[in-house]
């Protein structure tokens, strides 16, 4: 499991580690592995022109040691200083002494260097930084993209915000972004997380205190979570998982649906709505009912949602459903049909699956407000509707509304291939089913998220959610081993 904790808690455990050290070994030790991962970019640091674009803060001390380092290994290194005055001092002694030397970023040899550079370091801002570039940083880093120069970023990529995720302006690309001592969630979250490029890791000695704000699932953890038949397991003990989905218009909603809930570990599947034809022809393992809800035959969790439009008997099994004492996953049309104190009233558990529109609706925000502040948002939804939500787009991203102080997960496996009509339709029955084996609403959020983007990635490119249903067996396989 990657784990993110927020700038305060990082701040804390360095001034606990920087009481315990000599004076700047905790800068060294960053350094060390910032210069590292230089010359691996790199492929050879002999000969190489690297340019290092430094502020005021430590980022700025932490690029420059390492620039001295590369520098004793032979590589040409310019310091552009942004900030001349306040400047590492003994950053800056370090880098001269190995032969580096420094420019203003304001004067006639900045933009050339730049333009030579091989590699460009950015050091600009650290974790402490909001807001996008100033002018100067923003100019200096337009030169550094049309050049085409590969980034390294000191910790984070300057111009994002390290809590939150959100890019409030201009803010630097890098191809890689090494960050030291703990993940910071603004890396592991859009629109940031685009900024950020590959991920390393370099261990400082860090000890946070506390549980981290930020959990981003890996194949182990979530092979742990999946539902495995064991030698008593029937059809019935594995979980039933009802779907509510389709309708004349969408009939392809509910096969998608029941498609997604009969990879998802349940033995079973009962379909309620007015596709049972459709579903039939494509899945006859499936159990159908005309309806309603309530006499479809036992179940140990419900799907509903995806394509049932938003008349008055949509609006009646989305009701009843909810009425129920089994957990229950909304999406799509379910959540615009949603009476958010009927859902906080609910003892079961409730897990909801919005796209950003989907949420900005029901937070009553703007979409780009949403996409921009996606951390915030899932949080907010969570603890309004006291609902595990699963908020769908470029991160998909899992808060629990009952446990708020659980740390949100990021999903990893999201591909932008996944935005595609039905795919959600799919994830609903995954997850659906997740719920029916015995998972927790929020366990099975995250494996459902997981294995689904994993799909995505095996599918035939461009895939259609068909295609991303038919990828599931091998994700799950891919994931439990």
């Amino acid at each position: 499991m990657r784990t993110a904790y927020d700038v305060e808690t990082v701040r804390a455990a360095e001034r606990e580690l920087m009481a315990r050290l000599p004076e700047g070994a905790l800068m060294r030790r960053a350094a060390a592995g910032l210069a590292a991962a230089c010359s691996g970019m790199l492929g050879r640091t002999s000969g190489r022109r690297v340019v290092l674009l430094v502020g005021s803060g430590d980022n700025g001390g932490d690029a420059l040691y390492a620039g001295a380092r590369l520098a004793r290994r032979g590589a040409g290194v310019t310091a552009v200083l942004l900030a001349p005055a306040r400047a590492h001092a003994g950053g800056l002694r370090a880098l001269r002494s190995a032969g580096g030397r420094t420019v203003r970023h304001d004067s006639a040899d900045a933009g050339p260097a730049v333009d030579a550079a091989h590699l460009v370091v950015d050091g600009i801002v650290g974790i402490g930084g909001s807001g996008g570039l100033r002018p100067d940083a923003r100019d200096l880093v337009r030169r550094v993209r049309a050049a085409g120069v590969p980034v390294v970023a000191v910790d984070l990529p300057s111009g994002v915000d390290a809590d939150t995720g959100e890019v409030a302006g201009e803010a630097v690309v890098a191809d890689a972004t090494v960050t030291f001592g703990v993940y910071k969630p603004g890396l592991l979250v859009d629109p940031a997380r685009e900024h950020a490029g590959a991920l390393r890791l370099v261990d400082i000695g860090l000890e946070p205190e506390g549980p981290p704000v930020l959990e981003a699932p890996q194949h182990a953890d979530v092979a742990a979570l999946l539902p495995r038949p064991q030698a008593e397991s029937d059809k019935y003990r594995r979980g039933v998982v009802g779907v509510v989905a389709g309708s004349g218009r969408y009939p392809g909603a509910a096969v998608l649906a029941v498609a997604g809930a009969l990879r998802g570990g349940a033995g079973a599947v009962r379909y309620v709505g007015p596709g049972a034809e459709a579903v039939v022809a494509a899945y006859p393992e499936t159990l159908v009912s005309p309806g309603p809800p309530g006499k479809a035959g036992r179940v140990q969790a419900w799907a509903v949602g995806p394509g049932i439009g938003d008349g008055r008997e949509s609006r009646e099994a989305l009701e009843e459903v909810l009425d129920s004492e089994v957990p229950v996953l909304v999406d799509a049309d379910g959540l615009r049909l949603l009476d958010q104190d009927r859902l906080r009233g609910r003892t079961a558990p409730t897990v909801l699956t919005p796209h950003a529109g989907e949420a900005a609706a029901l937070l009553g925000r703007t979409r780009e407000d949403v996409e921009a502040r996606r951390l915030d948002a899932v949080r907010e939804l969570a603890a309004r509707t006291g609902a595990t939500v699963l908020l769908k787009g470029s991160t998909t991203l899992v808060a629990d509304g009952r446990e708020p102080r659980l740390p949100v997960r990021a999903n990893p496996t999201g591909t932008p291939w996944l935005a595609t009509a039905g795919s959600g339709d799919v994830l609903s029955g995954l997850v659906g089913s997740l719920l029916a084996a015995g998972l927790s609403a929020r366990d099975a959020a995250v494996a459902g998220a997981y294995v689904h983007g994993l799909a995505g990635r095996l599918a035939a490119e461009p895939p259609g959610a068909s295609d991303v249903a038919g990828a599931l067996v091998r994700a799950w396989r891919d994931v439990a081993g």
